[in-house]
C-alpha cells in the first residue's frame, strides 16, 4: 500500500512540475524553424534565402512574438535581415567555402487572449510546452 501511495505521489510531483497544460506537451506544442537546405549562392552575385519559424500544432502562431538570433560563420557581404517570422538572408558573398550559421528562435504570446474577429469571441493561448528552438543551417558559396 505505501509503495502505490508513493509511486501515485511521484506521478503527481511530476504532472505539476511538467508543462502548464499537459495536453500542450503531450500535442508537442513548439517552436519549429523550417527543415530546409540552404540554396548554394555564388561568389559577388545577389543570394536571397529565407528562413521561416512557426509554432508547430497551433493554429494560431500569428500570436506570438518571435525573437530570432543568427550566429556562426556568416560569409563577408552577406547579411542577416528579421522580417516577423521570417530571417532573411541576403547579399553578394565575397568568397567561396562552407559556412555553418545557427539560428536560435524565442517565442512568446502576444496577449494571452485576443478577440477572433472571424469567430466573434475571445481566444486565449495556452502556455507552450516549451518557448525556444535552434537550428544549424548550411550556406555554400561556389
Amino acid at each position: 500500500m505505501n509503495r502505490y501511495l508513493s509511486l501515485t505521489f511521484f506521478l503527481f510531483l511530476f504532472l505539476l512540475s511538467s508543462c502548464a497544460d499537459i495536453l500542450e506537451c503531450i500535442i508537442n506544442v513548439r517552436p519549429e524553424l523550417a527543415n530546409k537546405s540552404l540554396e548554394h549562392a555564388h561568389v559577388d552575385q545577389h543570394y536571397y534565402e529565407t528562413i521561416s519559424a512557426e509554432i508547430k500544432n497551433e493554429p494560431y502562431d500569428n500570436g506570438y512574438d518571435y525573437y530570432f538570433t543568427v550566429s556562426g560563420d556568416i560569409p563577408e557581404g552577406i547579411e542577416i535581415f528579421y522580417d516577423y517570422r521570417e530571417v532573411i538572408i541576403e547579399g553578394k558573398p565575397k568568397k567561396s567555402g562552407s559556412f555553418t550559421i545557427r539560428v536560435s528562435l524565442y517565442v512568446e504570446a502576444i496577449n494571452e487572449c485576443y478577440y477572433d474577429e472571424f469567430d466573434e469571441r475571445e481566444k486565449c493561448h495556452d502556455p507552450l510546452c516549451s518557448n525556444n528552438t535552434s537550428r544549424v543551417y548550411t550556406l555554400v558559396v561556389i
